[in-house]
């Protein structure tokens, strides 16, 4: 079967192409897939190429399929997984397989499956790993934000605490608490946003900062602090832009003790110095972005580490419980990802995309890999659609989902939508 797929030979090389996948394994399966989100990850790799941990070092000769925030639908079933899972099943999958000790992870290390293909075969090791997850929800492109949705899982369950004078950690964030989330009203920020208010722990104050009024005003029309305050949480979004005591600010907000959890978005120094600063007693600060610069250090102050017991946590990605949960949430509609969305794109956009991703405004780049579509902004519908009846037709269907895109639009993408030729 012909596949057509984005993949990886050097740094910065990145090719859609159309190849032949050979006949499945009786311990493999093929698949379709009709969504992948691009990921930052995905930019680091086609950016170092080789030299990424995950990358093999022979892609000059032996290309690997990027894109691993991925969802679909099985195809063929190898006899070994037939008890298990069956044709059409819906599915994501956890690319951190931690396979016998191994870094290598779908959408980095393998030449046969990545999120950014039409078709894919499965190894073995995905499903020996438990990391081929069902998923029973509406629509495919939930189940493939579930990737990023179990890193915000992983990031809350890694949080801990404990008791003045007691060595047992409480894990998770302060029950009732005060939470700073720093840098956070993009995708990963906002699904932080969500978690934090609709799941498990809450706390009882919530401080959201950034640096962009547009960004800030996008969050609150999903989380108003007044319908917020109703579920007995206090929500305050903050721009620190112009703000000369960003820590000062940040603990009055806080009625001046500090807070109990700090989640730090970006991978910016002063962001970083500013987190722990705001710590209370016990305060955990959760180290969230990745950084690209393996030298990346900040200022952490020891004397509060010694005598008022703050730490410091950090976690990339989630593992598969994480994920299976993010599903679980998502099938059950506690959490909606849908507001990490603010673009669009066919298979076409996918090397544009991810070779410039930090250059685009907005928050995930949402793929669907069997249509061609150049990459849009959702916000821009109602513009093209002056010229593009698609548009236009999403333009609305958008406008009646709040301004978010939705199985709905999905749908209606997937069934008008120019297809891509294989």
């Amino acid at each position: 079967m012909k596949t057509l797929a984005v993949r990886l030979y050097g740094k910065e090389d990145l090719r859609l192409e159309e190849f032949e996948l050979p006949p499945i394994k009786e311990d493999e399966i093929l698949a379709q897939l009709i969504s992948d989100s691009i990921c930052m990850s995905s930019y680091k790799a086609a950016k170092q190429g080789a030299d990424h941990k995950r990358v093999p070092n022979d892609i000059d000769k032996n290309p690997t399929i990027v894109g691993h925030e991925m969802s679909g639908r099985l195809v063929e079933v190898g006899t070994k997984w037939r008890d298990k899972f069956k044709a059409d099943m819906k599915f994501s999958i956890q690319p951190a397989l931690n396979y016998k000790g191994s870094l290598d992870a779908p959408g980095y290390s393998y030449r046969y499956i990545g999120g950014d293909a039409t078709y894919i075969i499965i190894p073995n090791e995905v499903m020996e790993m438990n990391c081929l997850l069902p998923f029973s929800g509406q629509g495919y492109f939930p189940a493939s934000l579930s990737e990023p949705v179990s890193c915000i899982i992983g990031a809350f369950h890694a949080s801990f605490h404990n008791e003045q004078g007691s060595y047992a950690h409480e894990m998770g964030i302060r029950e009732g608490g005060s939470l700073a989330l720093l840098a956070a009203a993009g995708p990963m920020g906002l699904g932080a946003l969500d978690y934090a208010l609709h799941v498990g722990r809450k706390p009882s104050l919530v401080v959201v900062t950034d640096i962009d009024d547009k960004r800030l005003s996008r969050a609150a029309t999903f989380f108003p602090p007044g319908k917020v305050a109703e579920e007995g949480v206090t929500l305050i979004f903050s721009n620190t832009r112009e703000i000369e005591d960003v820590p000062g600010h940040l603990i009055e907000l806080s009625g001046g003790q500090g807070f109990d959890d700090v989640f730090v978005f970006a991978p910016v120094t002063p962001v970083l110095e500013t987190g722990d600063q705001i710590l209370g007693r016990n305060g955990c600060l959760n180290f969230f972005a990745g950084p690209t610069d393996a030298a990346f250090a900040a200022r952490v102050n020891f004397y509060n580490i010694h005598y008022s017991g703050t730490h410091v946590v950090g976690t990339s990605g989630g593992n598969t419980d994480d994920m299976i949960e993010a599903l679980a949430l998502m099938s059950a509609g506690k959490v909606n990802p849908a507001m990490m969305v603010t673009h669009i794109g066919g298979l076409n956009a996918v090397v544009e995309t991810t070779l410039n991703l930090p250059k685009i405004p907005g928050g995930k780049k949402l793929i669907y890999t069997n249509i061609e579509m150049e990459l849009t902004a959702i916000d821009e519908f109602k513009q093209r659609g002056a010229q593009d009846p698609l548009f236009a037709n999403l333009a609305e269907i958008v406008a009646a989902h709040k301004g978010l895109w939705s199985v709905e639009a999905e749908e209606y993408l997937l069934a008008n939508a120019k297809a891509v030729a294989v």
